[in-house]
Formats: structure tokens, C-alpha cells, sequence
């Protein structure tokens, strides 16, 4: 298998979605499209005062002809791949390596069900974008897993998808909401079984795409295997640790 190619990145433009997550907008400098298939991710060579590091991040975008790309970084205390791409200002280019990666849907296979945590839902907004820009009208899904009402990353977003697309739907589910909070609460797990049923009522079975990191994982995988008995091939995960 061939090496995946390596080209140059700019930052054109940055902002924070969550107090702690910040959203890069980044072009590639030779104009190729960006051809990824949803769900695939890159690494980028930061140069770092201590020596050069290679980081990893699921492409949030869709493929687009422009050749532009979509990242979600984390601000790790103490972390310094995400410190440096937090403190980068547009106009600042890096290397890329990519795209990677077998976390993929297929299109049109059908109802879906999306489950993330965190920045695990990357991967996932770049499959739903695909999807529903190519005009799917199969049932969609995302149950997404945050700790307070600060941290939905992309709520405009959803809600905008929501209502431009009538066959999206987008849960929240809140482990440490306040009191005002009134939607789901609790981990991804408590709700998984619910929302699939609800998509399942048309009568076709709906694949699970899962990314997020391996305790959450490995707890709704194990749901739906011994307590749903959906098989194995219709369940598709990536984890981040």
C-alpha cells in the first residue's frame, strides 16, 4: 500500500466552539481538493521547540473541491501539540500527512445512528455533511455525549441541520448538566437503545457509527452486541486513546 501523500496546510481562519475546544479552518497550499472520504483523518507535523511531533485529528469537514479542511483541537493542560495549534494565528502553514483511515461509511447504506463523546463527534459531522449534501433521505441520527451545556460543540450548527434536513435529528445527552438543563442526561449508553428502535420503525436495521474514546466505546458496543444482538458488521467504531 502506498505511503499517504504529504502536502502543505495554512491556517485561513480560527475560532473556539466550546471553552476549550477551538475549530481551525485550514487550506492547502497547492489547491488540490481535499479528497478524503468522511470519517478519514490527518496528521500534522508541528515544530515544536523540543523537536518536531506528529499529531492526529479527525477531519471534521466534508470533501470539498476547494481544498479546504476542518479541525476540532482539544486544549490539553499541559499538552503541547494542542497549546501550539491553539496559539497559531492565520496565515501560518504546517505539513500534512493523509488522508487515513477505515472509519468510513458507505454511502446510502441506509438508517444510521451516530454516537460521539467530546471531539469524537469530527469524524462524524464530516459523514452527516457528506450525506445530507448528496441528498440521502434515510433516517439520521446523532447522540452526542458532552459534560455540561457549555461544551455542545456545534449546537448552531445541529440546529440548523435540523431544520434544513428533515430526516436529521441531533440528541444531546449531558453527564453534569445544571438544574435549568431539560433534555437527556446521563452517559451515551443510557439512550443508544431508545434512539435506535426509534429508527429501526421503518423496518430496515440501522448501522451504528461510534467514535469517541475506548471506555465509552467499548460500553455501547457491548449493547449492542449482548443486549440488542445487532450484528457486528452494522456497528463501526473509532476511538481516540
Amino acid at each position: 500500500m502506498a505511503a499517504p501523500p504529504t502536502f502543505d496546510v495554512r491556517l485561513t481562519h480560527a475560532h473556539m466552539i466550546t471553552p476549550n475546544v477551538k475549530e481551525l479552518h485550514f487550506v492547502r497550499v497547492d489547491g488540490a481538493p481535499m479528497a478524503h472520504a468522511p470519517g478519514q483523518w490527518i496528521s500534522l507535523i508541528l515544530p515544536l521547540e523540543e523537536g518536531e511531533v506528529r499529531r492526529s485529528y479527525s477531519i471534521a469537514s466534508p470533501p470539498r473541491a476547494n481544498g479546504t479542511l476542518d479541525l476540532a483541537v482539544t486544549h490539553v493542560n499541559g499538552g503541547p501539540g494542542s497549546t501550539y495549534l491553539h496559539a497559531m494565528e492565520p496565515g501560518a502553514a504546517l505539513r500534512a500527512i493523509g488522508p487515513q483511515g477505515l472509519f468510513l461509511r458507505t454511502p446510502k447504506v441506509g438508517p444510521s445512528l451516530f454516537v460521539a463523546t467530546g471531539t469524537g463527534v469530527t469524524p462524524l459531522r464530516s459523514m452527516l455533511h457528506a450525506a445530507l449534501d448528496a441528498g440521502e433521505t434515510h433516517p439520521m441520527m446523532l447522540l452526542f455525549g458532552v459534560r455540561t451545556e457549555e461544551d455542545r460543540l456545534y449546537k448552531e450548527e445541529l440546529l440548523a441541520m435540523q431544520a434544513k434536513f428533515p430526516n436529521f435529528h441531533a440528541e444531546y445527552t449531558l453527564s453534569r448538566g445544571s438544574d435549568a438543563w431539560q433534555g437527556r442526561r446521563g452517559y451515551v449508553q443510557t439512550h443508544v437503545k431508545g434512539l435506535f428502535e426509534e429508527l429501526a420503525q421503518g423496518g430496515a436495521t440501522p448501522h451504528v457509527y461510534i467514535c469517541g474514546l475506548k471506555k465509552m466505546i467499548d460500553g455501547v458496543r457491548e449493547l449492542l452486541k449482548n443486549d440488542m444482538q445487532l450484528p457486528r458488521q452494522q456497528v463501526h467504531s473509532e476511538r481516540y486513546d
